[in-house]
């Protein structure tokens, strides 16, 4: 795989990922299997593992959950809610002990817990004083659902709690147990009502009911598992604090147990796995988290997961079925997206109808490479396909069954012109994914960018959901087309004859109260904004870091314009790289390859490579992101006026909340190069950026320090020609003291 290859795949990636977990976490209505989305993260952090420097900003591996769901009240988490880092061979348990070692720089005995990973829904309960304040749901990690009432309706969880913390927030999973899920069924079948696919939706679907009398007609239940906020420790050990909680009285799972070695974890999990079928509950799993709590603080979090716990995970189940026919569609950055719409089939207890093909290359029985897979089968309207899944999220179609394959299937003809908006769909070099070129004269991707834009991790404008977009987009009084059209619909509203007040589903008062959430949403924080442009590549994380490098959307705009000349040349320079590439193959001569790049870029002015420079300097932020960025939004074009345009009607963009100030490194951008030894590399970014630093991944003029441990390369000497200072592990460590 190349690295134009490795760049078109890990954008495919995303935005699947991205689908699966709104679809899962958001709507309760999951679209592929576990083992579908295992595979899709499995791949991405495969990308990402062999070319580091190409993982994106918005990667899913660090992205929990998804955005809210309207008609809950918000609940900031104290403590973040994370997922979990996956495991599939019992190589990915023993790697992860490996990795536990090596961070820590630890030898000796470690011990583990393992428990049956629950298939559920992530519940947090807040206890103050022994009772019971708050339940929520973990939402995006960050910010959940207020289901409070709902949760007190559940017997397993206690109303008040002796003996307890004066502030406990319990952690852990509801679900609904095999025999309650069929009976709950069949009333509703009687009843003629609507059943359910499977207990993890059941219990999904009526803890997040709004009328808390529907949720205690549901046979709930909850296991507890973790804790985040705490007044004081609950143990020493994950194992003491479980058994402190069953003794608050949680109902804890039976089957957890301590495992003092890696064969001890994997001879746990085959008993858990044996014992699947029979527990009357669903489990997709078993967790193994370290057991020590001051080495788990010691380790930490990444991004999205934690270090010191993993979720190994059982294998997928398959079935046969027929496909009907593929749809194409379109998402809001123009990539055409093949779905396979399928004659209906239980797998694993679900019912799926719909299923991923990823792109052309897949349907065609091909990878990004051109090798083949499934032995270089196609796939064909008519065919008997195999899918599978574990779990409930996106199927997968994994197999082609050419014995039975109709005479008159015809290989599939993936369209070249946007099927909404006949646009050319083209395929950009290396690129795995054809994409619509319409911009936003597409339809497809205007609407999709609208939704995004009023998402709840964007503007979050309440009242103005999906549906109202598409309302208002196909209106011809008051149509919304781009973002600022949001903010001048009070006004066109007042003026026009037409009033929304008089449209299906709006009345006086509804419309007052659309236009009052709008004027809220004048006021918003930058890095929200910039993640509701929806530019391609442009996560949350990367917009969080985006925001604190630059503070304000002016001193952004600016490095964007000042940066364009040296994008356009960074993607100039790519081609010429490719070509070079090839050619210094064929002769021999390597040195070629670099030399291509750096005539190029030499053709962009001082001011141009050093703001080019600066931005690709910020952690997080590689030359993807950043061009996707820069050439999108540079001055003059169409996507830049539409956001001069937005800014014009909004009233403040709110910089980014401080980070820590009273150390002697609060505001310096640091960058650490070389072989750490008293400390890793991970422990050390986190507590640069613990103390208010900007850790950022290469040297520039914008610089303040650079940690030079043994073997350090490149970084110093370019940290001494731009005079930035130089200091080795144990200055750093004195400094780190101090601001401690």
């Amino acid at each position: 795989m190349t690295e134009a290859e490795a760049q078109a795949e890990l954008a495919r990636l995303a935005e699947a990922i991205a689908r699966a977990n709104d679809a899962y976490h958001r709507q309760d209505a999951p679209e592929i299997s576990d083992a579908d989305y295992d595979a899709l993260k499995r791949r991405n952090l495969e990308i990402e593992a062999r070319f580091p420097t190409l993982k994106r900003a918005d990667s899913p591996s660090d992205q929990v959950g998804a955005t809210l769901a309207e008609g809950f009240g918000k609940v900031r988490h104290e403590v973040r809610m994370l997922s979990l880092e996956n495991a599939f061979e019992d190589a990915d348990v023993t790697d992860f002990v490996t990795r536990i070692r090596s961070y820590l720089g630890h030898e000796g005995p470690l011990s583990f817990t393992a428990e049956p990973k629950i298939d559920g829904l992530s519940l947090s309960l807040r206890y103050e004083g022994g009772e019971l304040v708050q339940a929520a749901t973990r939402g995006d990690g960050e910010t959940g659902e207020n289901v409070t009432e709902n949760a007190r309706t559940i017997a397993d969880i206690p109303h008040r709690l002796i003996g307890a913390p004066e502030v406990l927030e319990v952690r852990g999973e509801v679900y609904m147990r095999h025999a309650d899920f069929a009976a709950l069924n069949d009333r509703a079948a009687e009843a003629g009502e609507k059943t359910f696919a499977n207990p993890r939706n059941a219990a999904a679907g009526s803890l997040r009911q709004l009328d808390a009398t529907i949720t205690r007609s549901r046979p709930l239940s909850f296991f507890a598992y973790a804790w985040g906020a705490l007044s004081e420790p609950l143990s020493e050990t994950q194992s003491g604090s479980i058994e402190r909680l069953a003794a608050l009285g949680f109902r804890t799972n039976p089957l957890t147990r301590l495992c003092l070695t890696v064969e001890e974890m994997l001879a746990q999990y085959r008993s858990i796995e044996a014992q699947r079928a029979t527990l009357g509950y669903d489990i997709d799993g078993v967790v193994y988290k370290v057991n020590d709590l001051a080495l788990q603080r010691r380790l930490g979090f990444r991004a999205a997961t934690p270090r010191w716990a993993i979720a190994h995970k059982f294998p997928a189940e398959l079935a046969w079925t027929r496909l009907e026919s593929i749809d194409i569609q379109v998402g809001r950055t123009g990539a055409l997206s093949p779905v396979a719409r399928l004659t209906p089939v239980t797998v694993g207890g679900v019912v799926v109808s719909n299923a991923t093909l990823h792109n052309e290359d897949y349907i065609a029985g091909r990878d990004s490479s051109g090798a083949p897979i499934r032995d270089g089968k196609d796939i064909r309207v008519g065919d008997w396909v195999q899918v599978y899944r574990a779990g409930d999220v996106i199927p997968k179609v994994a197999d082609v069954d050419l014995a039975q394959r109709p005479e008159e299937a015809a290989p599939y003809s993936f369209p070249e012109t946007c099927p909404e908006c006949g646009s050319p769909a083209i395929r950009e070099p290396g690129d795995s994914v054809r994409r619509c070129t319409g911009g936003l004269i597409c339809p497809a991707q205007a609407i999709e960018k609208l939704k995004h834009f009023v998402s709840r991790s964007a503007f979050d404008i309440e009242g103005l959901g999906a549906k109202q977009i598409e309302m208002f987009f196909a209106d011809s009084l008051l149509p919304v087309r781009v973002p600022a059209d949001i903010f001048t619909l009070q006004d066109r509203d007042s003026r026009n004859l037409a009033k929304l007040a008089n449209r299906d589903g709006f009345g006086k008062r509804s419309a007052e109260k659309l236009f009052a959430a709008i004027d809220d949403r004048r006021r918003i924080a930058f890095e929200r904004f910039l993640f509701a442009l929806g530019i391609r590549h442009l996560g949350e994380v990367a917009a969080k870091d985006l925001a604190r490098h630059y503070g304000s959307w002016a001193a952004l705009a600016l490095a964007i314009d000042t940066a364009h000349p040296a994008a356009l040349l960074h993607l100039k320079a790519d081609e010429a790289e490719t070509a070079a590439r090839v050619a210094a193959a064929e002769a021999g001569r390597r040195a070629e390859v670099a030399k291509a790049r750096m005539q190029i870029m030499a053709e962009a002015s001082d001011e141009a490579r050093a703001a080019w420079e600066e931005m690709l300097s910020i952690e997080g932020v590689g030359a993807v992101l950043a061009s996707s960025l820069v050439t999108t939004l540079a001055a003059g074009g169409h996507e830049r006026q539409a956001v001069d345009d937005l800014v014009a009607q909004l009233t403040e963009i709110t910089p980014p909340e401080a980070r820590a100030t009273q150390s002697p490194v609060a505001g310096l951008t640091v960058v650490f190069t070389g072989t750490l030894e008293k400390m890793t590399r991970a422990e050390a970014k986190a507590r640069a950026e613990a103390l208010g630093a900007k850790v950022a991944g290469s040297v520039s003029a914008k610089t303040d320090l650079l940690v030079a441990g043994p073997g350090a390369g490149s970084k110093a000497t370019r940290a001494s020609e731009l005079g930035v200072k130089v200091i080795d592990e144990d200055e750093w460590l004195a400094l780190a003291g101090a601001a401690g």
